[in-house]
Order: C-alpha cells, then sequence, then structure tokens
C-alpha cells in the first residue's frame, strides 16, 4: 500500500478536526490544489471533496474562480464560523492553528506533542 510521506495511516473512529476544516486547511496551503490532491492529502474521495467545496461555496466560506483547465480557490478569512459555541473565531482564526508553513511542516519537531500538567490546572 502506498503511502504519503508526512500523512499517518488511516484512523477510525473519531477525530477533533472535521472534513470541512481539513479541506479549507488544504486549500489554505495552497489556493491552486487540485481536488485529487486535497482527497489524496486529507484521505477522503473526490466525490467528498467536492461535495465539501459545494457546502463551504454555498455557506460563502469559499469561491473560485477559472483558470485555464484548474481553479482558484480564494477562502474568506473573516467569515465567522457556523457553530454557537465558536461564536466570533473567524475562518482566519481557525486556518492560523490548522495551517503550518511549508518550513515549520519539514521540521523533525513539528508534529510533537506537549503534556500538560493536569494538576496544577485544578
Amino acid at each position: 500500500m502506498l503511502c504519503m510521506v508526512g500523512v499517518p495511516e488511516s484512523h477510525t473512529g473519531w477525530t477533533f478536526v472535521t472534513n470541512h476544516a481539513r479541506v479549507l486547511a488544504a486549500i489554505a496551503d495552497n489556493p491552486n490544489v487540485r481536488i485529487r490532491d486535497i482527497a489524496a492529502h486529507c484521505r477522503l474521495t473526490e466525490r467528498a471533496v467536492q461535495r465539501i467545496i459545494s457546502d463551504l461555496e454555498q455557506e460563502g466560506y469559499l469561491s473560485h474562480t477559472r483558470d485555464g483547465r484548474s481553479n482558484r480557490y480564494r477562502i474568506e478569512p473573516d467569515k465567522v464560523l457556523r457553530h454557537p459555541a465558536e461564536a466570533g473565531l473567524s475562518v482566519a482564526a481557525l486556518l492560523s492553528l490548522l495551517v503550518q508553513d511549508e518550513t515549520d511542516r519539514m521540521k523533525p519537531n513539528a508534529g510533537s506533542s506537549r503534556l500538560v500538567d493536569t494538576d496544577s490546572t485544578r
């Protein structure tokens, strides 16, 4: 089985980040990205990516223009997130957490985790 460099093996069950957020982050990384590449990166089908892009466009989070045979996407960074729990948070704030600069992504410790001392939060 082929595996993309930097993309962990598939995982079943719940995740912290939705597929819509993953697709939006992939587009933020590269506004000219192909649907095929988004699908491979996010481990989704091309059809699922097309549906997600359609959802994001219908809600005004994303638009696209044709550039030859490909699309160029534009994200609306000031658009506010939909869920009431994120009231006031913008797309830009979300993407600042999800999108890394390419130089950061190549660093060996870019994906390392930090432990939180739960005793100090009580």
